[in-house]
């Protein structure tokens, strides 16, 4: 039997709490065995268990007595019943002589012992598909480097605590490296894209081939941007999709987005699409398309696009002088666009991101069943340039409606006032803090995109000054850095994090968040429980 603490995290997830890393693998294990329809994602980490529902189908009270009796009766997971998946090693990592000088035993005992160990795959996050792998006859606790490494190649296979993990992908990192796997770790192309899932089994095969090309690390240990490997071209098209617009200048940032990837954050993969959801609902809606078609996400304007063929356009979300073919055009209205015509989305005055659809959706190469671009993962089309060709889809349900007047409005963006449900450590924060977050007004800083959006103002005191072992995160969760000015995670924000979660942002307020631009004043007040 297993006890567990239930903390609410927002309206539409809770975070189960236990004692121990063997007791989060068979929580997990439990919950999946008898998990109902309404559950969204089941996402492990250092000590707790994410549990994500959909309200309309699982009450976050029935998702709470579901989990809590579930975890009650975990029992030890059937681990060697698993198959083991083997992971070829080259024992060539920077770090090797330097990390067992370290733990006080030399290179080849470190090699031994980690070669010789059986591991399992605890949990997943800090890129799609890394596994933080742990085993029993691994008695090493290996502290991370001191600063983070710019760039740390694809396969690089490293120590940090008492984990091991394998880089799926080139990420900046702070991971000790001792070797590198030849093991392609995450396929987003394939029926099942990672390899190492959580409760997976694990042994690292040393390969003594020294002769085979290795990547290498790049960077000394210290902070900075990485360089990442770009997802694939807009102007892949797909088989049977025919071209329909060309960008000749994608302004600020644009990319696809479509209603994004939930339910991967099991292996590390991000909720991704639309910040302002609303808007796209609207956008397709406005041309009989399904509410989940593609279209561009346009940051702050500046989109020019020609079309290739006869198409009907919408423009919704953020506002700003729209023309279309030289002429003046409305937002929220379906407009025809003639082949060879130009749409230019000028400079957004109101709003941060406004979202051209198209009849029957935009095309791009999909990830894990969505066409959104995340490029923090490296998942789905890369940010559109000039020159891209993006085709477009048959995807019409519907006849274009009769447009009712107009009863939109600009988005507003001097001050806002945004619902905040609870977070689950709250008690890690002083009662001033508390009062604080609701009293203050808070500014949008310029640190602000589509991971996140970190806001200006008051420190926020903790209680505590402990680390915070990784843990589930959603879009929403307003995560407090030792600096005290918290940042709201947006949909590209990672799966787990290590900063402790005052209160998440509702559902219904992040499409503001999405369009809050730097300086915008935001004042939280308390969400409504559910009737």
């Amino acid at each position: 039997m297993v006890s567990v603490t239930a903390r609410p995290m927002g309206e539409r997830a809770l975070l189960l709490e236990v004692a121990s890393l063997e007791e989060v693998l068979a929580v997990r294990a439990a919950l999946e065995a008898s998990r109902p329809d309404g559950v969204i994602d089941i996402v492990p980490a250092a000590r707790t268990v994410l549990v994500r529902v959909d309200p309309r189908v699982l009450a976050v009270p029935a998702a709470r007595s579901w989990a809590t009796a579930a975890a009650a009766h975990a029992g030890p997971t059937a681990a060697a019943d698993q198959p083991i998946v083997e992971l070829d090693i080259v024992y060539d990592g920077a770090d090797l002589a330097e990390t067992a000088a370290l733990l006080g035993v030399s290179a080849d005992e470190l090699v031994r012992r980690h070669a010789a160990a059986e591991w399992t795959v605890a949990f997943t996050g800090f890129a799609p598909g890394f596994g933080y792998l742990v085993s029993p006859e691994w008695p090493f606790d290996v502290p991370r480097l001191s600063s983070p490494r710019t760039r740390v190649p694809a396969g690089a296979v490293g120590l940090a605590g008492a984990f091991t993990g394998a880089y799926p992908r080139e990420t900046p990192g702070g991971w000790r490296l001792i070797g590198t796997t030849g093991t392609r770790l995450f396929d987003p192309d394939a029926a099942v894209p990672a390899l190492l899932a959580p409760g997976t089994r694990v042994r690292f095969s040393s390969r003594r081939d020294e002769s085979r090309a290795r990547p290498q690390a790049v960077g000394s240990p210290r902070g900075g941007s990485a360089v990442v490997d770009a997802p694939r071209a807009a102007a892949d098209l797909q088989p049977g999709v025919t071209p329909g617009i060309r960008i000749v200048e994608p302004g600020l940032f644009a990319t696809l987005q479509d209603l994004g990837r939930p339910g991967a954050g099991s292996v590390g993969v991000a909720v991704s699409g639309a910040l302002d959801r609303a808007a796209l609902r609207t956008a397709n809606r406005l041309l009989g398309n399904p509410e989940d078609a593609a279209a561009i996400e346009v940051t702050m304007g500046g989109l020019r696009a020609i079309a290739e063929r006869d198409l009907w356009v919408a423009v919704v979300g953020a506002w700003g002088p729209l023309r279309l073919d030289g002429h003046e055009i409305d937002p929220y209205q379906a407009h025809e666009w003639p082949a060879g015509a130009e749409l230019h989305v000028d400079w957004l005055a109101h709003g941060v991101r406004a979202y051209v659809a198209v009849r029957g959706g935009f095309d791009g190469r999909q990830a894990l069943g969505s066409r959104s671009t995340d490029l923090l993962a490296g998942l789905g089309p890369r940010a559109l340039r000039g020159g891209d060709i993006v085709g477009i889809r048959p995807d019409a349900v519907g006849p274009i409606p009769v447009a009712p007047p107009s009863l939109w409005s600009a988005p507003h963006d001097d001050e806002l006032e945004v619902a905040l449900a609870p977070g689950p450590r709250a008690d890690w924060f002083t009662a001033a803090a508390l009062e604080t977050l609701f009293e203050a007004v808070w500014t949008v800083s310029n640190d602000a995109d589509r991971v996140g959006v970190r806001l200006d103002g008051p420190g926020l005191a903790r209680t505590r000054d402990d680390e915070l072992p990784s843990e589930g995160m959603v879009p929403g969760a307003l995560q407090v850095p030792p600096s005290g000015r918290p940042t709201i995670l947006l949909a590209d924000g990672p799966v787990t994090g290590g900063y402790p979660v005052i209160a998440v942002v509702t559902d219904a307020a992040l499409d503001l968040i999405a369009q809050a631009r730097p300086g915008t004043r935001i004042r939280f007040r308390h969400a409504r429980p559910p009737a």
